[in-house]
């Protein structure tokens, strides 16, 4: 330690350091994005201005939309900078505050869809008692919980990794500054860090995964109790939507941050990255709205509403 250099700022490696990929890579992600801003502001504009969709389970999903703008808009504008500019460099106090809003998000997001899980068990097995259940003070105080328990973990992990000490590698093997990422590189001791890791992340993760599957049990129960195949079908519509994008944010997160990915280095570690926080934005709102005759409906009514002559 004495005879090493203690570092300031890192080298992002970015997505590929090839000189004839990096025109067609930033053409590309930027369409990506401005797809995905364009399509969650188009949910949340609709949810706020419909009064059709002034329901928990919009309201929830218009959080999500949130979510996703924020999700991505923390790391896509650093890495088409990085594409167009060839400038990798981060200091080590952007590197720890893009860690801590990226855990931020990313917590929220795991939380809330327990919380939808939630909404979506409430409205089909207990339908008469659904408006008194999901009232709107409920629903408010369910998104505060959200945002407060999310702001908790991110800031314990990132006190954490704010003590590291780095001298050895600044190559950070990403486009984004990531936990994982860091824990690479440091020369400090990041055991506790690691252990903190699967311990709080762990326990946090085995909740918001009972919360979010176990509704869906009695869902299924209720579901397969209805008579007509007709109506069955149609209940159980309104939550494979909401299935999909869990089993695909999950099966990304626990790649990233649990799989082998997390300790040793190879293509997939970019893949699973790029997935999750450059692809998913954009799906989530396509797979909500895309088959969801409600949001259809509303974009009609807005349309229309707009294109007609005063």
């Amino acid at each position: 330690m004495g005879n090493q250099t203690i570092l300031k700022e890192f080298l992002l490696a970015g997505l590929s350091d090839l000189p004839h990929l990096q025109l067609p890579l930033f053409l590309f992600f930027l369409l990506i994005y401005l797809l995905t801003l364009i399509w969650n502001f188009l949910i949340i504009v609709l949810i706020v201005t419909d009064s059709h969709l002034h329901v928990p389970m919009y309201f929830f999903l218009g959080n999500l939309a949130g979510l996703d703008l924020s999700y991505s808009s923390l790391t896509v504008p650093r890495m088409l900078f990085d594409l167009h500019t060839k400038t990798k460099t981060i200091s080590i106090q952007a590197c720890i505050t893009q860690v801590f809003f990226f855990l931020y998000f990313a917590s929220c997001e795991v939380f809330l869809l327990a919380v939808m899980s939630y909404d979506r068990y409430t409205a089909i097995c207990q339908p008469l008692h659904y408006t008194q259940i999901m009232s709107w003070k409920v629903c408010v105080q369910l998104v505060s919980i959200v945002w407060c328990l999310s702001f908790t973990q991110s800031l314990v992990h990132t006190l954490h990794a704010s003590k590291f000490t780095f001298c050895g590698s600044d190559i950070i093997e990403g486009f984004f500054c990531d936990l994982p990422l860091l824990f690479r590189i440091s020369c400090s001791d990041t055991f506790i860090n690691i252990l903190l890791v699967f311990l709080l992340g762990g326990f946090l993760s085995a909740g918001s995964i009972t919360l979010t599957f176990l509704p869906y049990v009695y869902i299924i129960k209720t579901v397969l109790n209805i008579q007509s195949k007709g109506n069955r079908s149609n209940v159980f519509s309104t939550c494979t939507s909401h299935l999909t994008v869990v089993f695909m944010y999950y099966g990304s997160i626990m790649l990233n941050y649990f799989g082998p990915s997390a300790h040793h280095h190879f293509f997939g570690d970019k893949f699973v990255s790029v997935f999750y926080t450059v692809i998913l934005p954009l799906l989530n709102p396509l797979i909500y709205s895309l088959r969801n005759q409600d949001f259809k409906t509303a974009f009609q009514r807005v349309f229309r509403k707009n294109s007609l002559p005063k």
